[in-house]
């Protein structure tokens, strides 16, 4: 892991974008192309940081982690479900199968926390018991592990359409058939319980996970995009601070984008004009998206160069 020290002497050279002649299209994080044959997605991860729809910041490592780290779970879930990676030319950039998203995603809830307006806590604490078609027992505490994971599916929030909202009944709002969703849902309870089993051996909980599914153009089966089990779309909390935290009241120590969250909410955030990050707070989060890679990897993080502008070019210079 890099030293507060480190990270700050490359923040101003953090990958904010790709650039090109033009202008590429961008997600919240990553920056991509199709290729000339249109058979694959090239997928650039950035430092961009989101947060309550907002982008609030560059995070020195944080592309490296998410697009490193997926492809390690990528390769740890392919007996599940076939997933979209082909290869990987440098440490933010996914080469991947071009696809037909599903206009949703869906998370996979463990635990009952969080602090978003899709987060089962802030609901729960307010009263309501019935949420995403589900109905929730009396009686649960904050950060309390669910009787079993539950799925939730929410509205994409791509940049400029806004928060997440909360889907009640995929069938009935025409999303997909019964069939679809059934098999989508036990692909995600799947990949949860992986990522819990295998989390749990190096001392992380996977506390939840978002993922999104598409169909493979070539053969019309379900497949996993995107990312996997990062701190960027996923909850990581300390499997060995977890018992006392519960007996204590106190909130798990989060290793995730969860740490921007809860600053904003402390600091009172204004949606129309966030405040701009503390080093402090940049340091945490990059120090956390490097931990939870080695932790679950059980491999050092190496970082790569910045600025990363030219060996970006030069992995992609023979690809069309």
């Amino acid at each position: 892991m890099e030293s507060a020290a480190a990270i700050l002497k490359v923040l101003p050279h953090a990958l904010s974008k790709f650039e090109v002649p033009g202008d590429l299209p961008h997600g919240k994080v990553r920056d991509f192309y199709i290729t000339s044959d249109s058979k694959h997605r090239v997928l650039v991860a950035t430092d961009r940081l989101h947060i309550f729809d907002h982008e609030i910041g560059l995070v020195p490592y944080k592309g490296q982690v998410i697009n490193e780290l997926s492809a390690w779970w990528f390769e740890r879930t392919s007996d599940i479900i076939p997933n979209h990676f082909v290869s990987s030319p440098d440490p933010n950039i996914t080469i991947a199968r071009e696809a037909r998203a599903l206009t949703f995603d869906v998370v996979v809830r463990g635990y009952i926390t969080g602090v978003t307006s899709t987060s089962l806590w802030p609901a729960y604490a307010s009263g309501m018991r019935h949420l995403y078609g589900i109905t929730f027992p009396e009686g649960l505490k904050k950060n309390q592990q669910l009787p079993q994971p539950v799925v939730t599916p929410t509205t994409k929030a791509d940049v400029g359409r806004g928060t997440r909202q909360a889907l009640t009944d995929i069938v009935g709002m025409h999303y997909l058939t019964e069939a679809a969703w059934a098999e989508v849902q036990k692909a995600a309870l799947a990949l949860y319980m992986r990522g819990q089993e295998l989390c749990a051996k190096q001392g992380l909980m996977l506390v939840d996970s978002k993922y999104e599914f598409a169909y493979d153009l070539k053969t019309g089966k379900l497949m996993l995009i995107d990312e996997l089990h990062t701190p960027e779309n996923s909850r990581f909390w300390r499997a060995a601070d977890y018992a006392q935290d519960m007996a204590t009241g106190r909130d798990p120590q989060s290793m995730d984008k969860e740490l921007a969250r809860l600053w904003y909410v402390g600091q009172n955030f204004k949606e129309t004009d966030p405040v701009r990050m503390p080093d402090d707070l940049i340091v945490a989060l990059s120090q956390a998206f490097q931990q939870v890679y080695e932790m679950t990897t059980g491999l050092p993080f190496h970082p790569a160069s910045y600025p990363a502008q030219e060996r970006l070019e030069g992995a992609l210079v023979t690809l069309a």
